[in-house]
């Protein structure tokens, strides 16, 4: 029997479909200006590319914004946050697991997870843009570089610059001052990379983060705010064997065969 889950987020939606808790196949695409259409058009994407039927998906669960409005329209069974699909997924690649740090386009958030995989706790940064991907965003446009170019070229930098402010928008102010200033881009670049790891790190000591972490979602792809990240908080991350921007899906098609399996 195959599960699905359906992952929309501010920037990109995610598509997983899973068989015996493997992954078939995975889809990402730019979200649609409505969750619902962005819902559609991925599953579709992802069942067309796999040949899977529509009617060969025995539950599928909806995850991330507007999560509610997809199953409302019978996209899905269920919906469930991103925050227990997230650590679901993180739990089930490697049950030793017990903190996932999700950064995505909106907001970030740090989970904690018991010797079960179930949720303990968790803190969650959706009032700022600092400390997310949207703030990778701006920063990597005003450096003129593009946003996976800024977490390979920060690890050259011998001196990275100190950014003094915390609100996205001073940042930016600051990283085109640098700029006036003649002050490399691969030095710039790594102090932006470190402002964003440092913003993370203070909201996972909220939590008291275990040593056991993994990081999901897009920023996991950067390099450097991983490796400040680690740095700081003296840790060497548990690697994703996924992708981890699927992640969230991927948690949501395990809730739908969960769900399956509790009738």
């Amino acid at each position: 029997m195959f599960f699905a889950g359906i992952d929309i987020g501010s920037l990109t939606a995610q598509a997983v479909v899973i068989k015996n808790g493997k992954i078939i196949g995975a889809k990402t695409i730019s979200v649609l200006p409505h969750p619902v259409d962005s819902a559609k058009e991925v599953i579709d994407r992802l069942l067309s590319k796999q040949e899977i039927k529509w009617e060969d998906i025995k539950c599928a669960v909806s995850t991330g914004y507007g999560r509610e409005k997809i199953q409302q329209e019978g996209l899905t069974r269920e919906n469930i946050s991103e925050i227990s699909c997230h650590g679901l997924g993180a739990y089930t690649i490697n049950p030793n697991i017990r903190t996932v740090i999700d950064i995505g386009g909106q907001d970030a958030k740090v989970i904690k997870v018991n010797q079960s995989g179930k949720l303990d706790n968790f803190v969650m940064n959706d009032k700022c843009a600092a400390g997310t991907g949207h703030f990778l965003e701006v920063m990597s446009k005003t450096l003129g570089v593009s946003l996976d170019e800024l977490g390979p070229m920060s690890r050259k930098s011998r001196k990275p610059v100190e950014m003094s402010n915390r609100c996205t928008i001073y940042v930016e102010t600051e990283v085109i001052h640098f700029l006036q200033q003649g002050v490399s881009k691969i030095d710039i670049a790594a102090g932006i990379n470190r402002a964003m790891a440092e913003r993370v790190v203070a909201l996972a000591r909220r939590v008291e983060p275990e040593k056991e972490i993994m990081m999901t979602g897009g920023v996991a792809k950067n390099v450097a705010v991983k490796s400040e990240i680690e740095k700081t908080l003296k840790v060497k991350m548990v690697k994703s064997k996924i992708d981890p921007q699927i992640m969230g899906a991927y948690g949501a098609a395990l809730f739908a065969q969960k769900q399956e399996g509790a009738k």
